[in-house]
């Protein structure tokens, strides 16, 4: 075999990604009977069926699954070039996080500005997403890093990698001048504001209800911290944020209710696999960290 077509090949790639011909058409932006032509004559070439339908979808064959396997390696070295390349050329060196929404967000930029450096001129760009859809955008090479509130599942996401950073007791909040019984009974007696289902927090705080017997009154889920907080400084709800959360924010009119030790917000930086490493991400991972979360714990 002397030689490999590798736009046939890039469209084999891309039908596999997508799970389908039309879809891959669309990112191609090509015709779907363009692409099925381009596969049909790879297949001639490796001399075999590279894919088959199930249902709506469309799956690789066995031995387009060995294809597959190489292909998705050298279009992520492909993309890790584009980054590299990137990286050495640009007067200012981009940095592009993807932040889970539910972290707290003080504590997020604290780590951020571990990895800005005025000798790489970094410019940061964030993204904010469910840890799930910034998953996807790591992927394919749209994001340099992650700051999640889970880790990554290294045999589900090959080529992904999580470090954790540290974790930050969490506590109840309020208003000031709100009347409250007694704790934890005012859990049950006050309204609540507590962290969306999707979010690690939110499944930790539910299962913390049950193994304590309290059946909260919860006024609302928010998937974003920030937007959580907002509305419990301006409400009479109960809130649940870090412990450090008043003091780090310098709010006056906010009291804690009560510190809960169970319950603690974990922080993982999540990156893929490169030849080189984003010499932001670098110093983040390799950062000591622990002044940041030691008033937390």
């Amino acid at each position: 075999m002397s030689h490999l077509n590798y736009n046939h090949l890039y469209y084999f790639w891309m039908v596999c990604k997508q799970g389908s011909i039309t879809k891959a058409a669309d990112a191609l932006f090509l015709t779907p009977q363009t692409v099925t032509g381009q596969i049909r004559t790879l297949e001639e070439r490796l001399e075999g069926k590279l894919t088959k339908r199930n249902g709506r979808y469309v799956e690789p064959t066995e031995l387009g699954q060995l294809v597959f396997k190489y292909a998705d390696r050298m279009f992520g070295l492909s993309y890790e070039l584009l980054d590299i390349v990137n990286y050495s050329q640009r007067e200012n060196l981009l940095f592009e996080v993807g932040v889970a929404d539910a972290l707290s967000k003080e504590l997020v930029s604290a780590v951020l500005l571990h990895g800005s450096s005025a000798e790489d001129g970094v410019h940061l760009r964030c993204f904010e997403s469910t840890h799930e859809l910034l998953l996807e955008k790591l992927r394919q090479h749209k994001l340099d890093m992650i700051l999640s509130d889970c880790p990554v599942d290294s045999s589900q996401n090959e080529g992904l990698f999580s470090v954790k950073l540290g974790e930050s007791t969490m506590s109840f909040f309020c208003s000031q001048g709100v009347k409250l019984s007694s704790y934890p009974e005012c859990l049950e007696q006050n309204k609540l504001l507590i962290p969306g289902s999707r979010s690690a927090m939110g499944r930790k705080v539910k299962q913390w209800f049950d193994t304590q017997g309290i059946t909260p009154d919860i006024l609302g889920e928010f998937d974003d911290a920030a937007l959580m907080k907002a509305f419990g400084v301006n409400s009479e709800a109960i809130f649940l944020a870090p412990s450090s959360y008043v003091e780090k924010m310098k709010l006056p009119n906010v009291a804690e209710v009560a510190r809960v030790e169970e319950l603690k917000e974990e922080y993982f930086v999540i990156f893929a696999e490169r030849m080189i490493k984003h010499p932001a991400v670098a110093r983040i991972c390799e950062a000591n960290l622990s002044s940041l979360f030691q008033d937390q714990s």
